[in-house]
């Protein structure tokens, strides 16, 4: 299974917000901090806004900042508020229903429906807190040096779709 560079954005800044608890971030020092495109996380920042994981204020004293304690942010959650969709195949999407000649008596659509309740079942486990427990060591590579964005490997456009 492949996570689009959606996801991943949308989990680094809720890391990064998670290691800042009662302090504001800007999509700005969010994007140098991991050397990423500003465009593609203003995208993912105002999902996460509209969906509740996180505040964005406006202005002079502005930023971001969660809206919820990190245990009551789940790792399969936001994957599913991130992924458009986990069809694997063609005739696991809806577009591709009936595109498949072996279709009917095919049985890896069913196959790759488990592994894929189970993958999500897995993340389903953890909370945003589980990936802060080591929250001090985070901060700290937080604030180290800036790796060198190169935007040759940048995607041109983040897509929430699988």
């Amino acid at each position: 299974m492949r996570l689009t560079v959606y996801s991943d954005y949308a989990f680094r800044v809720l890391v990064y917000l998670g290691t800042r608890p009662g302090e504001r971030a800007t999509i700005r020092g969010i994007a140098d901090c991991y050397g990423i495109s500003r465009n593609h996380l203003t995208k993912v920042v105002h999902q996460l806004g509209s969906q509740g994981y996180i505040e964005t204020v406006r202005g002079k004293g502005g930023g971001l900042r969660l809206t919820r304690d990190p245990e009551g942010i789940g790792v399969g959650e936001v994957l599913r508020d991130t992924e458009e969709g986990f069809g694997l195949v063609e005739c696991m999407r809806p577009s591709g229903r009936g595109m498949c000649r072996i279709e009917g008596g095919c049985r890896l659509r069913g196959v790759l429906g488990e592994a894929t309740r189970a993958f999500l079942a897995v993340l389903d486990r953890y909370t945003l807190a589980d990936l802060l427990e080591n929250r001090d060591e985070l901060a700290q590579l937080l604030a180290g040096p800036v790796p060198a964005p190169d935007e040759s490997s940048e995607p041109s456009e983040p897509s929430a779709s699988a």
